[in-house]
């Protein structure tokens, strides 16, 4: 799909240059760490202070919903205009008023107030910023990495992220013992180093400008191009399909934990494994070249298999190495997709179709955490395991039978 803007973002990164010495694609990295490490200290800081000042988790749980329905409302407009604007600025932007609002938040705690209305408030501007800031670090690494670098590229971009799960809740507790307010202090800071990150990374503007059209034919236009293409459109059902089996399964092992007689703390061990096989995932995804169709199959199995190993009397310790052995898999899947989507969309449907993929694969993920409680109540954790187990081994064998190539692949 050569294109004006392709040329040009190949332009600002020579051919043959490692990927580790691409200035801007770094810049982009380390921002985006930092700011994901931040945001996992007040995911972790703000329950324990909602839990104090009201004596509930309550709040905490509607705080976070409301954040994740600005995300998903706000996901699909954003992504048309990531495509209409130059998508550096609205990176800096987005990540900047980001800050402001966990500044906000900051001196909501500060000055005793704990106003819940302002705490809503907040967390949905934070998601609306975040809607915007996902399509467009996805068209800014697109525009800066050659595609021969973009599995790598990827594989580094998902280290980050587990990294992140990996220190934040810790991290996030440490601060608030220091002070309510200072875990909210340093996501704020966090935001504003990505930022900085991001503009000093000078992602290219595009040299073609896109008629102005309704924002319902730019959708129709993406929504049209991904219909077209059978396996990638076959992909995002899989994702559908295993976001809501993988994320339900996370409370059963919770409760599996429990009724085995593990401590609090325990509990917190064993899901770690998810960070640290996060990490060492993303380690090999970048050395396994096998077709992304393969990989998906082979990591279904995975997870089923894990999902039923976990059901295993092996003591409440035991979890942890299936989840571990899950998370090694998570980095293979998601970087070889994400890899050929982005080789593969062309450069201005890129904002809008980072946004359908997303709002695609998490639509049923919202239920996912009550259907998890609902089968851990009814037939306890370990029961609840081993039937998600086998609906995402049968989601395996239907992948096995359908048709997810993709017109084109990285060499």
């Amino acid at each position: 799909m050569p294109s004006d803007t392709d040329g040009h973002a190949l332009e600002t990164t020579p051919m043959g240059v490692p990927l580790r010495k691409n200035v801007q694609f770094q810049l982009l990295w380390f921002g985006g760490a930092v700011s994901q490490l931040g945001t996992q200290l007040t995911t972790y800081a703000m329950p324990l202070l909602i839990f104090a000042v009201t004596g509930s988790f309550f709040w905490a749980g509607v705080i976070a919903g409301v954040r994740a329905a600005a995300l998903i409302l706000a996901q699909m407009p954003a992504g048309v205009w990531v495509d209409r604007w130059d998508r550096g600025k609205v990176l800096v932007w987005s990540q900047t008023t980001q800050a402001a609002a966990v500044v906000m938040m900051a001196a909501n705690v500060v000055t005793g107030l704990y106003s819940i209305p302002v705490f809503l408030a907040l967390a949905a501007v934070d998601g609306v910023c975040t809607a915007f800031a996902g399509p467009a670090r996805s068209t800014a690494v697109k525009a800066v990495v050659p595609p021969e670098q973009l599995r790598t590229a990827f594989a580094q971009e998902e280290a980050r992220g587990h990294v992140a799960w990996l220190a934040g809740p810790s991290l996030g507790a440490l601060l608030y013992g220091f002070g309510r307010a200072v875990p909210f202090v340093a996501d704020a800071v966090s935001f504003l180093v990505a930022a900085v990150c991001a503009w000093f990374a000078k992602i290219p503007a595009r040299t073609e400008r896109r008629p102005r059209r309704r924002m319902r034919q730019d959708l129709r236009e993406a929504w049209g191009w991904l219909w077209h293409q059978r396996g990638m459109r076959n992909v995002v059902a899989i994702f559908l399909t295993l976001n809501l089996l993988g994320v339900a399964s996370m409370i059963p092992v919770v409760a599996l934990v429990k009724e085995r007689g593990g401590p609090d703390w325990l509990v917190g061990l064993v899901l770690t494994g998810v960070g640290a096989g996060g990490v060492l995932g993303a380690l090999i995804s970048p050395k396994v070249t096998a077709r992304h169709d393969r990989i998906v199959v082979a990591v279904l199995v995975v997870f089923g298999v894990s999902n039923l190993a976990m059901s295993l009397p092996f003591g409440a310790w035991w979890p942890f190495v299936p989840l571990m052995v899950t998370a090694i898999a998570t980095p293979l899947l998601n970087v070889s997709v994400s890899a050929v989507f982005t080789a593969m969309v062309p450069d201005d449907l890129m904002g809008r179709m980072d946004a359908i993929l997303t709002v695609a694969s998490r639509a049923l993920t919202p239920l996912a955490p009550v259907l998890g409680a609902f089968a851990a109540d009814v037939v306890g954790g370990a029961v609840a395991l081993m039937m998600f187990g086998a609906l995402i081994l049968l989601t395996a064998l239907v992948a096995a039978f359908t048709d997810l190539r993709t017109p084109q692949r990285l060499s």
